[in-house]
Parts: structure tokens; sequence; C-alpha cells
């Protein structure tokens, strides 16, 4: 436990020092666009990279649908970053997350037309029913628009809150292929006198949902002094909202059918306030085996096989999550997480097993040009300075670095004087 205590803090300062802004802006993502033929409108999408898709060009991406983007995607895209990141041993992967901000929100977070009826006013009930376009709209335009641009994989997750919570819903029950995960945030499930809610009884028992994760939160909206267990029993409009995502729990946990389902209750969080602490349980139950949990011994046994364990969980990740790459291969250990335990291990002077995953990174990412730099480094401090410079050279074919060509001068300058 000191070693993993130690390793964290020092892939924390590290990580945190070759972060840095080089300038005075800061962008957590960029704003695209898309006409849809589906929908007939333009519709805007702001799309978030993972910082590690600029250098990385062999990597693709799990992807994060995100509806109600104008409310949820500054959070949404910080906590991802944030755990997917090295010095937080990467909890969850890194996303691609593509937020959709609304138009018509009424209209395309609706799954059925309504005349009137709970909570219903004229403009709502007019622009209702929608959501079955716009389901079609991210599947057939959004979807195909994000592959073709963006170095996207085929693991999707969609989240949404509210009316996006049931369009969650509706999506799981009615679309089981486009999504692989799901995080529903207090779905409004009254809608339509809980039609969607009647229909989940039997559906969610005859779809199969192998290998499909689903998330579902509720906030605290009962009346003062109410609890969830006299909330069941309650026949009230006050309680329809609360008594509807309770019933949808249960159906969901008694699914027999592959779907892999949590529902949490927050006792102390409102309609409003629920999305960020759902949205961090619920990815944190969605890739609850992510994170890599290194034995006792990885980084004081010199017997120990590092580059080997990698290799091994990113190989198990691809099998529990369907996380492949283009050609069908397993997920490779990503640059940064090599490099950095490659440098750490080389800094405890286990240069084997740093050796070991330097090369493992040049295999698996023949143009990334920091792996050629500390294998260099490494060579030269066991004092091989034949490989040191072969590897200075390769680090600076590949990209020119003002440290590296003075790390390789030093090396050469004893035969600069023969060289004429």
């Amino acid at each position: 436990m000191k070693n993993l205590v130690l390793i964290c803090l020092f892939l924390s300062i590290f990580w945190s020092s070759v972060t840095a802004q080089q300038n005075n802006s800061l962008a957590i993502g960029t704003i695209d666009s898309i006409h849809s033929g589906i929908l007939h409108e333009e519709r805007k999408i702001w799309v978030h990279l993972p910082s590690s898709a600029g250098y990385d060009k062999k990597r693709k991406y799990p992807v994060g649908y995100l509806l109600d983007a104008e409310k949820n995607f500054e959070s949404v895209v910080g906590m991802i970053d944030f755990l997917s990141s090295v010095y937080n041993n990467n909890v969850f992967p890194e996303m691609i997350v593509v937020g959709i901000p609304n138009t018509i929100r009424t209209r395309d977070l609706t799954p059925t037309k309504v005349t009137g009826g709970l909570w219903i006013d004229s403009f709502t009930a007019a622009n209702s029913g929608g959501g079955e376009a716009f389901t079609s709209f991210i599947e057939k335009e959004l979807v195909p628009h994000i592959d073709s641009l963006y170095p996207s994989m085929q693991y999707r997750m969609l989240i949404g809150h509210s009316l996006g919570g049931i369009m969650v819903i509706n999506t799981l029950m009615h679309h089981t292929k486009l999504f692989r995960s799901y995080i529903a945030i207090d779905p409004s499930m009254w809608w339509d006198q809980q039609r969607l809610l009647h229909e989940a009884a039997g559906t969610l028992k005859t779809n199969l949902y192998e290998g499909a994760t689903i998330f579902l939160a509720m906030a605290n909206t009962m009346p003062p002094g109410m609890d969830t267990a006299t909330a069941k029993k309650d026949t009230t409009s006050g309680t329809i909202h609360s008594r509807s995502i309770l019933q949808l729990a249960r159906y969901m946990l008694d699914n027999k059918n592959g779907l892999r389902a949590s529902f949490k209750y927050y006792d102390d969080e409102s309609h409003t306030s629920v999305p960020l602490a759902a949205t961090n349980d619920g990815l944190h139950f969605i890739f609850k085996d992510y994170t890599l949990k290194y034995p006792r011994d990885a980084f004081t046994d010199s017997s120990f096989q590092l580059a080997a364990f990698l290799k091994e969980h990113y190989a198990a990740l691809s099998s529990e999550y369907a996380m492949v790459n283009e050609d069908g291969s397993n997920l490779l250990p990503p640059q940064d997480v090599v490099n950095n335990l490659g440098f750490f291990m080389m800094s405890q002077k286990q240069f084997s097993k740093a050796e070991d995953l330097f090369m493992m990174n040049i295999q698996n990412y023949p143009s990334g040009v920091v792996a050629y730099r500390y294998l260099g480094d490494l060579y030269a401090a066991k004092g091989d300075n034949t490989k040191a410079i072969a590897s200075y050279k390769k680090s600076l074919l590949l990209k020119e670095d003002i440290e590296t060509r003075k790390k390789l001068d030093n090396l050469l300058s004893p035969s600069k004087g023969h060289a004429g």
C-alpha cells in the first residue's frame, strides 16, 4: 500500500507539471454543427476530446452522449477528465463527450404526444412527442457524424436528467443496441400518465440486454416528512414522480436478461442538484472494473512482469466492456500510463521493468516520441551510450526537442573533435 501511495503521488506531481496550460486560454471543447434532415433544423453540438487525442493518434475513445448539454456539459467533462487522468489512476476511461444542447426541449425529450395532464401547459402539450424523431437523429445522423470526424470507438453511453432521463429509459427499452451504458437521473417517468413506466413492466423482461449497464438515480422530491416507504403507498400527485422512479427501479433490478443495473436514492439532493453526484456515482458503477489495481509487490518485486500485467488488464477490459480498436484488436495500455510507470520504475533503479514498459509503448505506438526519449535516458543511466544515442536520435527524428538534442550532443561530444 505504501508503494501504491508513493507512485500515485509521484504521478500526480509529474502529470501536473506536464499538463500545465501553455497560453492564457482555457477550453473544454469545440462547437460543431450538423444539419438534421430528420428534425429539419441545424443542430449545434459540443464536443470534448481527451487531451491525449492531440498526440495519441492511434487511440480510439468511448463516447458519452449528454442531453441538456447547456446545463451539464462542463461538470461532466470536468469529472471525466479528472478521474480518467493518470494521477487518479484512470478510474474511468478517457472519453469523448458529445453534448447536445436543446432547441425545443419538450419536443425532443418527450417520448409520446400528450394533449394535457399533470404539470403540462399548452406549449408543452403542443410541442410534445418528438422523442422518437430525436432518437432517430442521434442514431442516423449524429452518431455517424461523430464517428466520421472524431477518434471514436463503438462503445457509447447516454446520460440524461429529468425529461432527458425518460429519454434514456425510452432508448434503453426501444433502441437497445444504440448505447452500451446509460445514466438516467431522476427521470420523468410520470409523463403521459406513466405510459412508459407501464410498458417497462413487460419490455424489461423480454428484451435482451447482455453486456448493457444502467445506473438509475432518484432525488428527494417527496413532501416534507415522507420517506420512500411511505411514498410507495401514497396515491397523490405529490409523490407520483418519486413513486414512478421507485417502481422503475424494481423492474430494472428484477431484470434477468443480462442488464447490469443499479439504483440509488439521494435523500439530500433536490431534482436540480442531483445530476452532479449521480453522474459521478453512475460512472463509478459502469466502470467499476476499469481502474488499475496493482498487486502489492508490483513495484518492489523485480520478477513481477509489470508490462505483461498492463497488457492483460486492458485485454480484460476489451472483453468486459466490448471496447476494441477498429481492427477488432484489444485496447492498448495508454501511452501516458505506460511512459509514466516506466519513468517511475527508472527512478527506482528498476531498469529491466522500465525497459519492458518503454519497449511495449514503442511496439504499440511506433510514432510515440516520449518512449524513445525515456529509453535514451534509461540507457544513459545504465552507461550504454550506444543504445542511448540511437534512442535519442529516433526521438528527434520523430520530433525535435531542445532537451533531447542537448542530451544527444553531450553523449556525442567526446567524438566531435574527430568528426572534422
